[in-house]
């Protein structure tokens, strides 16, 4: 799947999972595949960025995101999310209190791949 790939920032692997505009049917769909890339890495080793710049968010995506965000934990070393606005705050934090994870949020792709690689 194209919209889950890994990138080079600054000489580090980023895992970019590129949701940014999609529906809420390709927003559940991508987010479905992420666990399957991510634990084929080591514990402990991936930059994740999700990019979900203007995406449709329903209460069922974020129910599988949740999912995905728990199954992904183990083998984060470092999140991020680009969010614009357009993720109720209600709907973040659940995601945030499922999974157990601090999730920062960024304005920018930009932004998002500082904090990663620093």
């Amino acid at each position: 799947m194209e919209r889950i790939r890994f990138i080079t920032h600054k000489d580090k692997q980023i895992l970019l999972v590129d949701v940014a505009d999609c529906t809420a049917e390709e927003l559940a769909a991508c987010v479905d595949h992420v666990p399957e890339v991510v634990t084929r890495e080591p514990l402990g080793s991936v930059l994740l960025l999700g990019d979900f710049s203007r995406a449709q968010f329903t209460r069922d995506n974020v129910e599988h995101l949740k999912i995905a965000a728990v199954f992904d934990r183990p083998h984060l070393r470092k999140s991020a999310w680009v969010l614009t606005e357009n993720m109720p705050k209600a709907l973040y934090h659940s995601v945030r209190s499922f999974s157990g994870r601090q999730i920062p949020i960024f304005a920018t792709r930009e932004e998002a791949l500082e904090y990663l690689v620093s």
